[in-house]
């Protein structure tokens, strides 16, 4: 039988530990047996799980005949990793054991050196946080979960429930993997990644920054068919210095920031409004529903439609009759950290 250790390190987040537990503890073959022995591993016996304390059965010795480690997020994502800790997971590591986080789980992991070199992903919110402490990881944060082989990582929250299914699959294959999604009441495969889930605020520049004039403008002319040189010439500057200045303020060039302050009034109005979604397009300054369509699919990982049906609200006098809300999501917004 398949053992998967889950590993409750200090300021567990408890959504991110149950996640595996129950997905893994569920799994049953087709001949009714068991698909994974669980258990639950920990340094010490007593761990902080914020709103409660966790015993644990096992120590780290858990890891080490486990056929997979799984390391939950927490609420301390930049906490020092204990070397007892560490030392485990590259134990299991050199011994083939396959390793994958859930959330911020992915800094602890990566605090092992285990994802240097590779492509990994994490909560959307803390995604600069883990580029930014460990370089050598090429982070992506627009995935649900990303798969190494042997180190997998996923993104925040329900993403975890994703990257077990996907483990499930991987070890017994599709049926099993649907019956399983089937009794955590969620599809085996959710369409779009975490891009759907970011929320696309515009750029900071500093307070008083020769910018904001100009940002100001364009947000508030959106639907108008901006260009380079319309820019430039609101800002009272050549082409040249405009995107040399974009580069200094915002770390993106003007037509970037366009689109990305153009999509993000399309998410509101989505989320808000019963218009059409062609009205919407012509509403952001798109000049055609193909154009609207392409880029906030590239931005967003979903069309225009499904991002409306996961984010507006059944309840919402605004939404439309012909617009049921048939696939709810959770937009994670709420910061855990």
């Amino acid at each position: 039988m398949h053992t998967v250790a889950v590993l409750a390190l200090a300021q567990v987040i408890p959504f991110d530990l149950s996640t595996p537990i129950e997905v893994f503890s569920r799994v049953r073959l087709p001949d009714g047996r068991p698909g994974y022995r669980v258990r639950v591993c920990a340094e010490r016996p007593e761990v902080d799980a914020g709103v409660f304390t966790l015993r644990a059965p096992w120590g780290l010795e858990g890891l080490e005949d486990a056929d997979t480690v799984i390391v939950p997020g927490t609420a301390d994502p930049e906490a020092p990793l204990a070397p007892a800790v560490r030392a485990a997971l590259r134990r299991a590591a050199a011994r083939g054991t396959r390793i994958a986080s859930i959330c911020t789980g992915t800094f602890p992991l990566a605090a092992t050196g285990l994802l240097d070199g590779l492509r990994a992903t994490t909560h959307w919110i803390a995604a600069d946080r883990l580029a930014e402490a460990h370089p050598d990881i090429d982070v992506d944060p627009n995935v649900l979960y990303v798969d190494n082989g042997q180190v997998l990582t996923s993104a925040g929250a329900a993403a975890g429930l994703d990257l077990c299914l996907h483990l499930v699959r991987r070890d017994y294959g599709s049926a099993v993997a649907a019956d399983a999604a089937r009794l955590a009441v969620t599809p085996l495969e959710r369409e779009g990644g975490q891009a759907q889930f970011i929320v696309h605020d515009r750029v900071p520049v500093p307070a008083g920054s020769t910018l904001e004039p100009v940002l100001a403008w364009i947000g508030d002319n959106l639907a108008r068919p901006l260009t380079l040189d319309d820019i430039a010439a609101r800002a009272g500057v050549s082409t040249r210095t405009l995107i040399r200045r974009f580069r200094e303020q915002t770390g993106t060039t003007p037509l970037q920031w366009l689109h990305h302050a153009r999509i993000r009034q399309a998410q509101h109005l989505l989320e808000t409004t019963r218009h059409p979604v062609e009205r919407i397009g012509v509403q952001v300054g798109f000049g055609s529903p193909a154009a609207f369509r392409d880029r906030f699919k590239r931005t967003t990982g979903v069309s225009p439609h499904a991002y409306r049906r996961a984010f507006s609200h059944p309840s919402d006098p605004l939404r439309t009759p012909s617009e049921p809300n048939t696939a709810p999501a959770d937009r994670e917004r709420r910061a855990f950290l």
